[in-house]
C-alpha cells in the first residue's frame, strides 16, 4: 500500500516528460468532447456555490485545463463520499474536488497532484472548550468532520491517541459537508472542527467574530490531487500535459493569487 502511495506522490515528475500539446483521450469518456468531473462543492475556497453557480480555485483550474485539452468541462456536484464510487462506476471521468491524497485512496484511484496544504483546528470565538490545538486538549471533546474526508480519519486518529493514553475519548461527529461541520460548531453542538489552512483563512475573513483557529498548522505537506480511475493512463497523461501547460504559461500561479492561497500550497515553485 505504501509503495502505491509513494508512486502517487511522485507523479508530478511526469509533468516534465509530457510530450506535445495536451489532448483529451479519444475513448472512455462519459461524453465525447467533454471532461465530466465530480465535485463536492462545499469546501471554500476550492469549490463552493455562489449565486447558484460553482466557483472556487478548483473550478477555475478545471476550466483552464479543459481549454488546453479542447474539452467542455461538465460538473457533477455530489456528496464527497460519493465521488470515488462515481468514478469507479464510470459516471464521471475524474474527481476534481480538493481530494487529499492518502494510502487508502491511492488503493482505489490514481492521482495527479497539484497542491499541498496544511490544516487547522477551528473552535468557537472565545474558545469556550479551552482547546489549544491538535493535542490532548481535544480528549473528551467533540469534533465535527466531513464524512469520508481526511478530517474524519484525522479525528479518529486523535480519538485513538487519547484512548491509548487513558484519556477521555474524542466524539467524532460525521456530517455531509464542511459547511455542516462549521454550522455544527457555530451552534455549539461540537467543540471543534478541522479545516484546510486556506479554508480557515477564508473563514476568519468572513466570520472573525464567530470562529477562531487555535494551535499550529498540522500535516502541512498534505498532497491534494485530481483523481482518475486506476490504470487510466490516457487521462493521467492528458491531465499532466495540460497542467504543465498552465504552469508554464503562468495561469496556475495567477489562480493561486486570485484565490489568495498561500504561496506554500504550490508544488511547482
Amino acid at each position: 500500500m505504501l509503495r502505491t502511495f509513494v508512486a502517487a506522490l511522485v507523479l508530478p515528475l511526469g509533468l516534465m516528460h509530457a510530450a506535445g500539446a495536451a489532448e483529451l483521450p479519444k475513448t472512455g469518456l462519459v461524453e465525447a468532447g467533454a471532461l465530466t468531473y465530480g465535485v463536492a462543492a462545499t469546501f471554500a475556497p476550492f469549490e463552493f456555490q455562489k449565486d447558484g453557480k460553482l466557483t472556487g480555485f478548483d473550478i477555475d483550474l478545471i476550466d483552464a485545463l479543459s481549454k488546453k485539452l479542447g474539452a467542455t468541462p461538465k460538473a457533477m456536484n455530489m456528496e464527497f463520499k460519493g465521488l470515488i464510487p462515481a468514478l469507479q462506476g464510470k459516471r464521471i471521468d475524474i474527481i476534481n474536488s480538493a481530494m487529499y491524497m492518502n494510502p487508502a485512496r491511492a488503493e482505489q484511484v490514481d492521482f495527479v497532484p497539484y497542491l499541498k496544504i496544511g490544516n487547522r483546528v477551528i473552535v468557537q470565538a472565545g474558545n469556550p472548550a479551552k482547546i489549544t490545538g491538535r493535542d490532548d486538549s481535544l480528549c473528551g471533546k467533540s469534533i465535527a468532520v466531513t464524512l469520508g474526508g481526511i478530517q474524519e480519519s484525522q479525528a479518529r486518529a486523535d480519538d485513538k491517541r487519547c484512548q491509548d493514553k487513558g484519556l477521555p475519548a474524542v466524539t467524532v461527529l460525521t456530517l455531509p459537508t464542511a459547511q455542516d461541520s462549521a454550522l455544527t460548531l457555530r451552534q455549539g453542538r461540537a467543540d471543534a472542527y478541522y479545516d484546510s489552512t486556506p479554508g480557515s483563512i477564508t473563514l476568519m475573513e468572513k466570520l472573525p467574530d464567530v470562529f477562531l483557529a487555535v494551535g499550529e498548522e498540522f500535516e502541512s505537506n498534505t498532497s491534494v490531487g485530481m483523481a482518475t480511475r486506476k490504470g487510466d493512463t490516457a487521462m493521467q497523461e492528458a491531465l499532466k500535459a495540460a497542467l504543465k501547460e498552465i504552469v508554464d504559461d503562468g495561469t496556475y500561479k495567477a489562480l493561486i493569487a486570485k484565490w489568495q492561497l498561500p504561496a506554500t500550497v504550490s508544488i511547482f515553485n
